[in-house]
C-alpha cells in the first residue's frame, strides 16, 4: 500500500487530484499484495436469497411469495440486477440459502438452503447457532468457488422480503445506535407501518437480550447474527470473509450488505480491509453502518433496491481506480516536469 501511494504521487497529475479513487487504488494494492494491483475483472455478483419469519408482523407491504418469484425473475434475466450485470459484464449467481419454498432448478441458481426462512426475530432468535454457522459457511464456499473459477472481484447481492427489518436490528446491535435511528422504510412503507417496524425492531432487541450490549468477539457476534439476522445476512457475512481469505476485493451493496459486513467485521476485523462500499443506500441505517466500518461509499444515487445494483454500478469506478495505476505515465517516463522539480 505504501508503494501504491508513492506510485500515485509520481503519476502525471497533481498529487491527490483523483481523491477517493487514489484511496481505492491503494486499498486494491493492499488486498492483492501487489503494486500496481490487478484489474478487478472478471467480476461476479452473488445474490443470496432467503425469507424472514418477522414478515408475519406486518413490516413489509409485499407478500412473502415475492422472494421466490424474484428468484425466478433473476434466473430468467428480468431483474434490474440482470440489466446492470450485463452493462458491466458481471456474471450473476443466485444462491438459495433460506427461501420459504422449494425452488425448481434453473440456470445460475445454487441451492444452499439452510432452512425454509427464519423464525420471527421479534419473538426469539431468528436462527439457531448451527443455522447461522451453516449459512456463514455457505457464503464462504460461494466466494471461494467464484474466485476459483477465475473471478477477481465479487459483488454482494440480496433478495428477501422483510430483510430490511433484520438489517436494522443488526445495525442497532453492532453499532449501539437506537433502533429508531437505523430503521428505514425499506421497499416503501407508510407512516403507520414504519413506526410499527421500529417497534418490532426494538422488541427483537429486547426479547433477545441485545439492548445496549455491542457484541465483542467472534462467538458473541455469531450469537447476535443468529438472534436477529437473516440467513442471507449470515451468508453475505461469510461471502465477505471468503473474499478476504482469497485476497480479492468485495464490493458491498446497500443496507443488507452493510449490516452483514458489520457481523463479518465483528467476527474477523481485518476482513473489512478487503471491502469497498459501492454506494450509500437511502436507508438511514446504511450510513450508520458505513461510518462504523470506516468505509466511504463511491456512489450516492438514493438507491434502495438491493439485489447488488449499487455494487454493480460502482464496479467501473473501482476498475478505473486500478487502471490508472497501470496506464497513466509517471512524470519521469512522460518527460513532464513535476511542480517540485
Amino acid at each position: 500500500m505504501a508503494q501504491a501511494r508513492e506510485h500515485q504521487d509520481r503519476l502525471t497529475k497533481p498529487r491527490g487530484s483523483l481523491g477517493v479513487l487514489e484511496d481505492v487504488a491503494v486499498r486494491l494494492a493492499g488486498i492483492a499484495g501487489a503494486c500496481p494491483p490487478p484489474l478487478p475483472t472478471p467480476v461476479a455478483l452473488a445474490v443470496f436469497a432467503a425469507d424472514h419469519g418477522v414478515h408475519a408482523q406486518g413490516v413489509s407491504p409485499w407478500p412473502q411469495e415475492v422472494t421466490a418469484q424474484m428468484v425466478a425473475n433473476f434466473t430468467a434475466g428480468g431483474a434490474v440486477a440482470n440489466a446492470f450485470a450485463a452493462q458491466v459484464g458481471a456474471s450473476l449467481t443466485v444462491v438459495d440459502v433460506g427461501v420459504a419454498s422449494d425452488l425448481p432448478p434453473a440456470p445460475g441458481l445454487l441451492s444452499r438452503k439452510v432452512a425454509y426462512g427464519t423464525a420471527d426475530l421479534s419473538e426469539g432468535p431468528a436462527m439457531t447457532g448451527e443455522q447461522a454457522a451453516e449459512a456463514l459457511a455457505a457464503g464462504v464456499r460461494v466466494a471461494a468457488d467464484l474466485v476459483a473459477s477465475g473471478n477477481r472481484c465479487l459483488v454482494t447481492g440480496d433478495m428477501g422480503i422483510a430483510n430490511t427489518t433484520a438489517s436494522a436490528a443488526l445495525i442497532s446491535v453492532f453499532t449501539g445506535r437506537d433502533a429508531a435511528a437505523v430503521t428505514g422504510r425499506g421497499t416503501g412503507v407508510d407512516d403507520a407501518m414504519y413506526h410499527h417496524k421500529i417497534d418490532v425492531v426494538q422488541r427483537a432487541l429486547r426479547v433477545n437480550g441485545l439492548e445496549g450490549a455491542v457484541p465483542e468477539g467472534p462467538e458473541a457476534a455469531v450469537r447476535a447474527l443468529a438472534a436477529v439476522g437473516g440467513l442471507e445476512h449470515a451468508a453475505i457475512a461469510g461471502f465477505v470473509l471468503g473474499a478476504a481469505a482469497a485476497r480479492v476485493p468485495v464490493i458491498l451493496d446497500g443496507v443488507i450488505a452493510g449490516s452483514a459486513a458489520l457481523a463479518a467485521a465483528a467476527i474477523a476485523p481485518d476482513a473489512i480491509g478487503y471491502c469497498v462500499a459501492g454506494h450509500r443506500s437511502a436507508e438511514p441505517g446504511h450510513a450508520v453502518a458505513l461510518a462504523h466500518l470506516g468505509l466511504r461509499p463511491l456512489v450516492d444515487l438514493e438507491l434502495r433496491l438491493g439485489e447488488g445494483t449499487g455494487g454493480l454500478l460502482a464496479h467501473p469506478i473501482v476498475t478505473a481506480a486500478a487502471r490508472v495505476m497501470h496506464d497513466v505515465a509517471t512524470f519521469d517516463s512522460a518527460g513532464v516536469a513535476d511542480k517540485d522539480a
